[in-house]
């Protein structure tokens, strides 16, 4: 029997992939003063550049979590319409509540419709890290007939193995995510500095080194999975993120193909989520690769 695989839109998954693979996807929203946006709908063509253009301009936005009412709306339908079991991989619990606004959503159907399953999983990831975790899953399902439980027992196995890889590029908009002190924003923006961060094994994203100008910043992203990529390199699972700055995110594929002998084709590129870019900023570049340790 088939299932049913949900994620949310700070996968940033492209929508051709969504598509391909028949994926639910939850919104989340994002606010600048009384404007309500979304990043992804199902069916609407969305314009991101736009949401990193208003930033550079100055807009402030805020985040909000994915509601008990979007969970509701969009999956309801699909519940009453089927038999099938559902899986949701959702963004990490450790930087946003709304893994546990769609725990106890998936909790109540649980028990309304006790024969079938509702499992959620905390992706302990976000951006094109959680994307490929949720693409791994659709692929076990749909390319190799994968079962219910085999997919479960992958991701288990292998969440923790989902490296990530970021860098900003204006530290002040750490500041304003609360992910950094206003002296330590303003004394590394003064000598150029750049961290590296990661998420951890709680989900959490802490930094992990700093580094002296942009180019240097790139090229350490590439290090860190020269590090700590497993062997042989799983080819399948890789992917670069970028808020609004394709041309360094090209540079970092590059690198990438380069130091481990693959092609652009083999890596998935998408412009971050605002739900995400909204704490990291514009000039935001992310790598995702299977590790041997995050």
């Amino acid at each position: 029997m088939s299932f049913i695989i949900v994620g949310d839109n700070s996968s940033n998954l492209p929508v051709s992939l969504i598509d391909r693979y028949d994926l639910k996807i939850l919104p989340m929203g994002f606010h600048a003063g009384d404007k309500e946006y979304y990043s992804y709908l199902k069916g609407e063509d969305i314009d991101l550049t736009s949401f990193y253009h208003m930033m550079r301009e100055g807009e402030v936005f805020s985040t909000s979590l994915i509601s008990y009412g979007s969970c509701k709306e969009v999956l309801d339908p699909i519940i009453e319409s089927s038999d099938e079991d559902m899986l949701y991989l959702g963004i990490s619990s450790g930087i946003s509540g709304s893994f546990n606004v769609v725990s106890n959503y998936f909790a109540e159907q649980q028990e309304k419709y006790p024969k079938r399953r509702f499992v959620a999983i905390d992706s302990l990831a976000a951006s094109l890290g959680q994307g490929l975790l949720t693409l791994k899953a659709a692929r076990l399902r749909d390319d190799e007939g994968a079962s219910f439980d085999e997919v479960r027992a992958w991701l288990d196995a292998n969440i923790l193995h989902m490296g990530h890889a970021f860098t900003v590029d204006d530290l002040m908009f750490l500041f304003r995510g609360g992910r950094l002190s206003r002296a330590s924003a303003m004394a590394g923006t003064l000598l150029d500095v750049k961290p590296i961060l990661h998420f951890d094994d709680e989900g959490k994203l802490v930094p992990v080194a700093k580094v002296r100008n942009r180019r240097k910043s790139l090229k350490a992203l590439v290090d860190r999975m020269a590090d700590t990529a497993t062997r042989p390199l799983d080819t399948s699972l890789i992917a670069i993120s970028h808020g609004d700055c394709a041309d360094d995110a090209l540079y970092v594929a590059d690198l990438v193909c380069e130091r481990f002998n693959i092609t652009r084709d083999d890596i998935i590129f998408n412009i971050i989520d605002p739900v995400i870019g909204a704490h990291s900023g514009p000039g935001t570049v992310a790598l995702f690769f299977v590790a041997d340790q995050r």
